[in-house]
This record gives structure tokens, C-alpha cells and sequence, in this order.
């Protein structure tokens, strides 16, 4: 994670860089075989070179980004869970709670669907 720890540092607020730091290691702690790196500035998962989720910080929220594909599946829950979301991504507010079994539910399937993908993006 240490490529991470830069983009981390850019955040002034400290409970935001905790916030994000503590679903980065959760993420890594459950996949420990996904790679990261920083690209488009955005903190990115991938596995065998291909893309499976990334976030990006906004003033009020940070924003998920798992492919329209892994969206579109997890869409329900989203909504039930009541976060904001577009056609691409999904937001949680910085005073929301993160729901861990859903990112992590959105890493696998990802992970799974993509077994065989050799592209970067869908």
C-alpha cells in the first residue's frame, strides 16, 4: 500500500485519511493478491493487469468505482444502503459509514468476472 500513502497525505483532513486508509488495508487484508497503483490520481485495485475498483476523493464524499458492469449488479444495494451513485460510480458521504461487505462482495464478483479478461477496462 505504500504507493497509496501519497495520494493519502494530499487529504487535510486526517479523519478522511483514516477513513481511506483503514478501507484501503481492509481491502488488501481480504485480497491480499490485488495489486495498487495510483492512476488519473485515483487510488486503483487491479488483478493480473486488469482493472477491478478504484476511489477518488471529492470535498463532501469519496466516490467508488467498480466498473457499470459490477455497478449495475450492486446497484440494490446501493440504494437500500441509501448511497449516492451515477451511472458509473457510487458515493459515500465522509460522515456515512462504509459498508465493507458490500465493497468486498463488489471486489469479488469483479474478481471472477474478470478471471479471464486480458484488458484493462471492460
Amino acid at each position: 500500500m505504500e504507493n497509496f500513502e501519497d495520494y493519502l497525505k494530499q487529504l487535510e483532513n486526517d479523519e478522511q485519511r483514516t477513513k481511506l486508509r483503514t478501507l484501503f488495508q481492509q481491502i488488501l487484508t481480504d485480497f491480499p493478491e490485488l495489486g495498487t497503483r495510483i492512476a488519473w490520481n485515483e487510488p486503483m485495485f487491479t488483478h493480473h493487469d486488469t482493472f477491478i475498483i478504484g476511489f477518488s476523493t471529492a470535498k463532501n464524499h469519496f466516490s467508488v468505482s467498480p466498473e457499470v458492469a459490477c455497478l449495475k449488479k450492486f446497484l440494490p444495494a446501493i440504494e437500500k444502503i441509501g448511497y449516492g451513485h451515477t451511472n458509473n460510480i457510487f458515493r459515500i458521504k465522509w460522515n456515512e459509514a462504509i459498508d465493507y461487505a458490500l465493497i468486498k462482495d463488489m471486489i469479488a464478483f469483479n474478481i471472477e468476472d474478470k478471471a479471464e479478461y486480458t484488458k484493462f477496462w471492460r
